[in-house]
């Protein structure tokens, strides 16, 4: 086999504005292995992985496929041929069939006419040589997960590329079918196929990864043969620290033996979370705590009546919520920062005031009339309570910065005085200083006796945290009191026992 690296990254920067994505980022991946790149949110991955498929050029720096300068950005039938990358979301078209999603705009033709029966046979070939056993008539809309994953290895080699890229894969699968994917990994890979695997659970680097780097901070931090680097020493090289610093524990004002605000019991959505319980009590700051794909975002969300949960219940105070109603949470006294603002948030063009004030209309005026002067001094008193930066409440949301626009959605969240504050990666996106200044709007509302659900994979959000609820594939794995130590918790987010 021949040693000349599949792919090498080398000193790869890239910036987007004052944000540096990638700093003298380095990767070389080797023929017939099965590659990990690891690193917390912002390490740089994703960044990297549009970089080595040509969909951003660095803005310096080389890339090589076997020793081959990258080929010109617009030459995308090249990339295909070296390159190819499997998404967390599917690519796959539902309506379409396999064959059709295989050899989609490269189907036989004849006078002009598609010969289907040549697109079948074709299908049928690729599938079988690569060991993909699944109909090629089949309506892609009625695979499973593991199916169309299976089947976009299969279409990205028909290309030619026998570099893949695997983004996430087992994020939407259950334990069974992450064998069967790693099974199939391991006899490609037997058939030359090398693959860059990316993925939050660092167990699945031990099981199934020949060698793995690390970035961190946009940076490359470490690359190791996984045989030769203790568990410890991954989170370590993640997080950047030897032993872990300790969180700093909150002065908690919690009211021991007051009932919860929050009780939350045996809750399941099949597939992306089950059996999850525990409390959150006046004045208490809870975290949920996991990686990607581990549930703690849909969790949330079902609090606050976002998704319907198939199974358990959600109580605030004495009233149960209704699976899936949202008015019925609010009522409830729910305030809620979801984690998208853009999308979820705030309405770009609808003024700071009636953004603010959207979830307490009820107070501004009778039936759908809104009291103007009522509604513009309640927004003051929010844009001064949260600091936002602003020459008044007319101004559009749209026209704020990142950090006063997160200020606009956390007034909103509050601006109906919650008795539980749900809060989704709730810092995402803004400036050191206005991370600082959220979360310590955060904290004030839980020490005047507000609970708190924070949902996030984020530290500085989790330092927070009276505890600390961690979830892995959707199951909840362990819980930490105040003072954990930074590597224990990523360790149990990526699933990985530092003992072993």
């Amino acid at each position: 086999m021949s040693t000349v690296p599949v792919v090498e990254a080398h000193q790869v920067c890239k910036r987007y504005g004052a944000t540096v994505a990638l700093d003298h980022a380095d990767l070389t991946v080797l023929p017939g292995q099965t590659h990990a790149l690891v690193g917390r949110n912002g390490a740089g991955k994703s960044t990297l992985v549009s970089v080595l498929t040509g969909l951003t050029g660095p803005d310096s720096g080389t890339v090589l496929f076997g020793g081959e300068p990258a080929p010109r950005a617009a030459d995308r039938d090249a990339w295909r041929a070296r390159v190819a990358c499997v998404y967390q979301k599917s690519t796959i078209i539902p309506d379409l069939s396999v064959a059709e999603n295989l050899f989609l705009n490269r189907q036989e033709t004849r006078g002009g006419l598609l010969r289907w029966s040549a697109v079948r046979r074709a299908a049928e070939e690729l599938l079988d040589r690569w060991s993909v056993a699944v109909d090629v008539r089949r309506p892609a809309g009625e695979l499973s997960v593991e199916q169309r994953q299976f089947v976009e290895i299969a279409r990205s080699l028909s290309f030619g590329a026998r570099f893949v890229i695997l983004d996430e894969p087992t994020a939407q699968l259950d334990g069974a079918a992450i064998t069967r994917l790693f099974e199939h990994i391991a006899e490609l890979q037997r058939q030359g196929v090398t693959f860059l695997f990316i993925s939050h659970h660092l167990q699945e680097v031990y099981d199934i990864c020949d060698t793995v780097t690390v970035y961190r901070d946009a940076r490359h931090v470490l690359t190791a043969p996984v045989a030769d680097l203790p568990r410890a020493g991954l989170v370590a090289a993640m997080t950047g620290e030897d032993t872990g610093s300790a969180a700093e524990a909150r002065t908690t004002s919690a009211r021991r033996g007051a009932p919860p605000v929050l009780r939350v019991r045996d809750l399941s959505l099949d597939p992306v979370y089950a059996g999850v319980s525990f409390d959150v009590a006046p004045g208490e700051i809870v975290g949920l705590a996991g990686a990607g794909g581990s549930g703690k975002t849909e969790v949330a969300e079902t609090v606050v009546g976002l998704r319907k949960a198939d199974a358990g219940t959600v109580h605030i105070g004495d009233r149960r919520i209704r699976p899936g109603d949202v008015p019925a949470a609010l009522a409830a006294g729910v305030g809620f920062v979801p984690e998208d603002r853009h999308h979820q948030g705030f309405v770009p063009e609808m003024s700071i005031a009636d953004n603010a004030t959207m979830t307490v209309m009820d107070r501004l005026g009778p039936g759908i009339f809104v009291r103007s002067a009522e509604r513009d001094r309640l927004a003051g008193t929010m844009i001064t309570r949260l600091a936002v930066k602003t020459p008044g409440p007319e101004l559009p949301v749209s026209a704020l910065s990142g950090g006063n626009q997160q200020k606009v959605v956390l007034a909103r969240a509050l601006a109906g005085d919650p008795r539980l504050l749900v809060l989704i990666t709730p810092t995402a996106g803004v400036d050191v200083r206005s991370k600082e200044f959220l979360l310590g709007k955060i904290a004030e509302a839980a020490e005047a006796g507000t609970a708190v659900l924070i949902a996030s994979d984020e530290l500085d959000d989790l330092r927070l945290c009276d505890r600390l609820v961690v979830l892995t594939h959707g199951r909840p794995a362990t819980e930490f009191p105040a003072g954990w130590q930074d590597r224990e918790v990523v360790a149990a987010m990526e699933g990985v026992d530092l003992d072993a």
